[in-house]
């Protein structure tokens, strides 16, 4: 993709609300080129297409934005992964790939998980520095999920960061346009992380433990002898996926929850005030800014969606993050409001088969950041010495660039 194109695509990425609106408002779907693609843009177009899997696979859900320099899948070409995920397959082979996301994503075993989760999110508020202020995203964001989700994979608490940081370089590599020296250095630390896991991958097969890791070996490759080459690709893009999917969503979402709690001052002082209102304000926070604003899926036969015709091999984008303004289906939906009536009818976790299994981690940990911070920080606000709030140029994780804090 040319930089021109990056540029436009940046620009959309960053506020795509205003095209949502207008999708909504026209006839049939709207076709965007810098997508390349049909935008499904009314929440009971997008409920269609989630429930119709068999006519809009899932194969081509998330398509790179570029494509790495040859010198970058040189290096790439020596780690593992490649296969295909919960993320991009349909029928029995996406069955195959849930199963254990189900399980190890359980109720029982994110409640478990819950007091792990709580006590890093305190020790990590007790690292902000003593001046009165932070900037949320490196300090906290960041940190919270990609513990958790390493603590519910099985991986070394040491390890944590290394896999973090390859997650992110994995999403800039494919994503953003990075000069060639650059993309080089990030193959390089997504190569890291692969064979990190590929390390945790072949420790859990000789060893099981009774951890997601080890769950997903024991799936998607039954039995107890050495691992096959190709079993070990495909776990470990399974288990790149989790990863990835697991913190960079998570904290996207609590950096955009923080961010609208924080604009309105009068929301802030309520949820200080009243804390029963914390559950509806992580429902209100994923429906007004999604963190996954969609996914992309393919038609595999003629079908009409919203009057539109589509032929066999037509790529739509299933936009989450405008379905849940619709204001067909939601009062005043542009405006972001935690006494909104508590509802988990939104579209911010997918709907249908592709719903996301780690819906209720994620809950978890919004729940108790908010928690936490109007407990111990009822005075924040968003710092005014910095310049104005950017997000990142995403459909995948919308989040804030930085996000200074002060109080």
């Amino acid at each position: 993709m040319a930089s021109k194109d990056h540029a436009r695509l940046d620009e959309l990425q960053r506020d795509p609300y205003p095209l949502y609106a207008r999708a909504r408002r026209a006839e049939g779907l709207t076709f965007v080129p810098e997508l390349d693609a049909w935008l499904v843009a009314r929440d009971a177009d997008v409920r269609e297409v989630l429930r119709r899997p068999e006519e809009f696979s899932s194969v081509r859900a998330l398509l790179p934005e570029v494509v790495p320099s040859p010198a970058a899948l040189e290096v790439l070409a020596k780690g593992y992964g490649k296969r295909p995920t919960v993320v991009s397959t349909d029928g029995p082979a996406h069955q195959r790939h849930r199963a254990p996301l189900n399980r190890g994503l359980s109720a029982g075993r994110i409640a478990a998980l819950v007091p792990y989760a709580a006590e890093r999110a305190e020790a990590l508020l007790d690292g902000f520095a003593p001046d009165g202020g932070v900037e949320l995203m490196e300090a906290y964001a960041r940190e919270l999920p990609g513990q958790v989700i390493g603590r519910l994979i099985g991986l070394d608490p040491a390890d944590v960061p290394l896999a973090v940081h390859g997650g992110y370089r994995a999403e800039e590599l494919l994503f953003r346009p990075l000069d060639p020296d650059e993309q080089v250095r990030a193959a390089h630390d997504v190569v890291a992380l692969q064979n990190l896991l590929d390390a945790c991958i072949r420790d859990r097969r000789a060893s099981p433990r009774d951890d997601l890791c080890s769950m997903m070996v024991a799936a998607l490759a039954p039995g107890s002898g050495p691992l096959a080459l190709d079993q070990r690709h495909e776990l470990v893009s399974n288990l790149q996926n989790l990863l990835i999917a697991g913190h960079l969503t998570t904290t996207a979402l609590i950096g955009t929850t923080l961010l609208h709690l924080l604009r309105d001052r009068s929301q802030w002082e309520l949820i200080c005030a009243e804390p029963e209102l914390i559950l509806g304000a992580v429902e209100e926070a994923a429906r007004y800014d999604t963190a996954v604003q969609g996914f992309r899926r393919t038609t595999t036969r003629p079908v009409t969606i919203a009057g539109t015709e589509l032929p066999p091999g037509s790529t739509v984008f299933v936009a989450y993050g405008s379905a849940n303004r619709d204001e067909r289906r939601y009062d005043r939906p542009e405006v972001f409001d935690i006494t909104r009536p508590l509802s988990r009818q939104h579209l911010a976790f997918g709907h249908g088969a592709h719903g996301c299994p780690g819906s209720q981690l994620a809950r978890e940990q919004l729940r108790l950041t908010i928690g936490l911070f109007t407990r111990r920080l009822p005075g924040l606000r968003l710092a005014d010495d910095r310049p104005p709030v950017v997000m990142r140029p995403t459909l995948i994780h919308r989040s804030p660039e930085e996000l200074h804090l002060a109080w």
